[in-house]
């Protein structure tokens, strides 16, 4: 386990499954929290079950600049720093194939998924450029390397997610800055839930049920399982790891070249 004991994390989309996971993973490890969401009340709800006591807890729309500054100028006046931060809002959007889908979804899912990781890279690492140091994990998914029929909308956004990472990684390294991401299969949770939904409307266990056959462990990962990768990738024992992406999938990645 490692110690971030007297260091500031902040995290977007810390009400859903990944984020309150990882907010629980580095609380445990002694870390100062700044959690987002967009909800207050989901937050505030997400916050009591996992038994944090102790966080900052900001609402934002990631989409919107000024909300996006708001929420890191807010983080920097309660803690005076940012340590780490995992970019991890995002959403699904609607399942359909590409003759089917529509721009306004399109839109929708690159605001959140690729405007929403932009902005965060551009205020945080403002503050970790005047700090020279500071760490980042871009929550991305295995759908940034692989393609997927009905999903075409949040592939191409998590696909645009590991392009930012890299380059994040470059533009930070002079400054002491690591940027890495994370590349999880299918994940127990809420969004897998709407994932399924929107796949197979009428047959949602059949859904979960192919989804997981899909993956070579015949499961999906739990939160806390992405939540371990993005603690350790955060860490100082992870020093020298930047610009990377990493497959947290149950060994789906062994099936394609």
């Amino acid at each position: 386990m490692s110690d971030f004991s007297n260091k500031v994390v902040l995290i977007t989309g810390a009400a859903g499954g990944i984020g309150i996971a990882t907010a629980k993973s580095f609380a445990e490890q002694g870390a100062k929290l700044a959690l987002v969401d967009l909800n207050k009340e989901d937050l505030e709800k997400a916050v009591t079950k996992a038994g944090i006591s102790d966080a900052l807890l900001l609402t934002a729309d990631v989409t919107k600049e000024e909300e996006v500054k708001k929420y890191v100028d807010d983080t920097v006046e309660k803690y005076g720093k940012i340590d780490s931060f995992v970019n991890n809002a995002g959403i699904n959007g609607d399942f359909a194939n590409i003759v089917d889908q529509t721009v306004t979804n399109l839109k929708n899912v690159l605001d959140v998924n690729v405007v929403g990781v932009f902005l965060g890279l551009k205020y945080v690492m403002k503050v970790m450029i005047d700090q020279k140091q500071g760490s980042i994990v871009n929550v991305a998914s295995n759908g940034g390397l692989l393609g997927a029929p009905g999903m075409s909308t949040y592939v191409a956004s998590k696909h645009a997610v590991i392009a930012l990472n890299k380059t994040a990684a470059l533009e930070g390294a002079d400054f002491g800055i690591r940027s890495v991401a994370v590349c999880p299969s299918g994940v127990d949770t809420q969004m897998m839930r709407s994932i399924e939904r929107n796949a197979m409307p009428d047959k949602v266990d059949e859904a979960k049920a192919t989804f997981e056959a899909s993956v070579p462990m015949n499961r999906y990962a739990e939160a806390s399982e992405i939540a371990d990768l993005i603690t350790f990738l955060a860490s100082e024992k992870a020093s020298f790891i930047s610009g990377s992406y990493y497959r947290i999938d149950g060994g789906q990645g062994a099936t394609s070249v």
